[in-house]
């Protein structure tokens, strides 16, 4: 079994600029405003508060940085997971905007260690436009030791019918619930196998 024994917040960031050094495997987790990026990433670490959600959706505009300590087989496996900004619905001004935008264009172009993107979806909402366009962009600069998993949030709120249609339109598809802790263990076995390819079992 796979689960989370540590998780500890580390620091923020703007940017590359004042991030931490490149080493250590990491995490990034994408999404709009609202998906629920925050309790999927505590539902992970089974660590309430770990990753805090704004009262105000897009108005956290930090990169978020925490230290995970993974356990398979009684072997410890460290790495970070990286929680960037929500995307979509944000209230500031163009220029902010674009800036902040900049920022993180430049931090996932640049940042040497990431080896995992997990792009969070709402299950209910799975062709929004804008969730298109960052699958495009991400599938346009990953390499080949990256990887891209793509994880349907709030899968409580479909009924048997929706769920089993997504998942034929989605193939391999995994859906979670933050609230109800469905899916979790599956999704944690997908991330650590992504995160450690060679030490799978």
């Amino acid at each position: 079994m796979i689960q989370i024994v540590e998780a500890h917040f580390v620091t923020s960031a703007q940017g590359v600029k004042d991030s931490l050094p490149d080493g250590v495997s990491e995490v990034v987790f994408l999404g709009r405003s609202n998906v629920g990026k925050s309790s999927i990433i505590n539902a992970f670490a089974n660590k309430k508060g770990l990753a805090k959600s704004s009262a105000t959706p897009g108005k956290t505009r930090l990169i978020n940085f925490f230290d995970i300590k993974f356990m398979k087989d009684k072997e410890p496996f460290m790495c970070r997971f990286v929680d960037l900004p929500g995307f979509g619905y944000a209230k500031v001004s163009k220029t902010l905007k674009n800036e902040w935008q900049k920022h993180l264009t430049d931090f996932l172009e640049s940042r040497h260690s990431i080896r995992v993107f997990v792009q969070l979806l709402d299950s209910r909402h799975p062709h929004l436009e804008i969730d298109e366009n960052v699958n495009d962009y991400i599938q346009s600069l990953l390499k080949p030791d990256q990887k891209l998993i793509q994880i349907f949030t709030k899968a409580d709120k479909l009924n048997q019918k929706e769920k089993s249609a997504l998942k034929r339109e989605f193939p391999g598809a995994i859906l979670v619930s933050s609230s109800q802790k469905t899916g979790i263990n599956q999704a944690l076995e997908t991330l650590f196998d992504s995160i450690f390819p060679a030490r799978q079992s």
